[in-house]
């Protein structure tokens, strides 16, 4: 059955995702240049075709990893990283059509669940802008958003879906039900007549709205306890990046201008309270040490917001976000790069004593200047 849909889905993503949304090529051409020598020096260092993985990575990191490496060539045209996906561990288990363990792959985890889909359809978009074919990955990603739509539940908390299939553990973290309203606003964009999709994403808001994990500053914290209370834990950039773009591409299907509103809510307060001169800055920055950072602040900065513009698409949000953007890829830039071309995790300030360099950290620097070229001022 699967099979038979994703020849269906590809059609309509098709001309949803490239015909309907054709892809602009007004990017800043100096920072796509950086971010290309960026994702070089990321792919020749640290990307081992032995067993398509990135080292020292996870899957839901080498997810995000990809999914950016998409992004560029997208923007940028060309298909300098066209064989990455294929190789890749993520690509080849998408092309293992003969056995389906995907659950095994996943582990029980439905927020890497989420990060796999994401991947999954950006490197669809990029084939099919291409003109190949996609139908292995739209297996692949339809499969997996039903794992985790199986794994929506009522009766704790309320709602939401389970942090992992073990079902021990709800709601300690926002981010899966973020990644789930994400990709089922995005599903809804690309399959309109494919009404789970939309129903999930409506389903979702509404209960992230009303769980209390946003707090009175406008930020998203790490949880609920196991009372059903905001835990009040760590104000993490990520949090608050997903659910803008999730609110944004549930707008562009809904034209409902109050989820846009609600979005802002949540990026004007991260600009006020998460940053310095302007510049994304973790609590873990502030450590004495590189490792105070793990691997979740490494990955995680600003391609949320160029997702949250592409689908609100509004010249006037594009301008408000603009000096923030362009910001953020000068930080990467002046502060945040080593002599080797290696990105690290501190952007807002020349304190490489401090910075931790690994591919997580390049990705996310990539983001930075993607992000940048396309909204950024010039």
């Amino acid at each position: 059955m699967h099979a038979i849909l994703s020849l269906v889905f590809s059609v309509l993503w098709l001309l949803s995702a490239v015909g309907a949304h054709p892809l602009e090529k007004r990017q800043c051409q100096a920072t796509l240049n950086t971010a290309v020598s960026v994702a070089q020096r990321l792919q020749s260092h640290y990307f081992r075709t032995s067993n398509g993985q990135y080292d020292g990575g996870s899957l839901w990191t080498d997810a995000n990893t990809l999914e950016d490496l998409h992004n560029l060539m997208l923007a940028t045209g060309t298909d300098e990283f066209a064989a990455v996906a294929d190789q890749s561990f993520i690509g080849r288990s998408a092309q293992d059509s003969g056995t389906d363990h995907w659950k095994s792959i996943l582990g029980g985890s439905n927020d890497d669940a989420g990060w796999i889909v994401l991947a999954l359809w950006k490197i669809a978009d990029y084939k099919m802008a291409r003109g190949l074919s996609a139908t292995a990955y739209l297996n692949s990603a339809l499969t997996i958003y039903d794992i985790i739509a199986g794994e929506w539940d009522d009766n704790t908390c309320g709602g939401g879906v389970w942090w992992s299939t073990a079902h021990t553990y709800k709601n300690g973290q926002p981010i899966t039900n973020e990644l789930f309203l994400l990709v089922s606003a995005t599903g809804a964009i690309n399959f309109p007549n494919q009404a789970p999709f939309l129903a999930n994403a409506n389903k979702v808001w509404n209960w992230l709205k009303n769980s209390g994990m946003r707090n009175s500053d406008g930020l998203w914290n790490d949880g609920l306890t196991d009372s059903c209370a905001n835990n009040g834990q760590t104000t993490w950039t990520y949090n608050q990046g997903v659910i803008a773009s999730g609110l944004s591409a549930l707008y562009a299907v809904t034209k409902d201008a109050t989820l846009l509103t609600e979005a802002e809510i949540t990026l004007d307060a991260t600009i006020k309270l998460l940053t310095s001169n302007n510049i994304l800055k973790e609590s873990c920055d502030s450590a004495p040490g590189p490792t105070e950072c793990n691997q979740d602040q490494q990955i995680f900065k600003v391609r949320s917001v160029q997702y949250y513009l592409d689908r609100a698409n509004d010249p006037a949000r594009n301008a408000k976000y603009s000096s923030f953007l362009g910001s953020q890829s000068s930080g990467v830039f002046h502060f945040g790069t080593n002599a080797a071309n290696d990105v690290g995790s501190v952007w807002y300030a020349p304190d490489a004593v401090r910075s931790l360099f690994t591919p997580k950290t390049s990705a996310s620097g990539l983001e930075a200047h993607i992000s940048a070229a396309k909204y950024g001022r010039a």
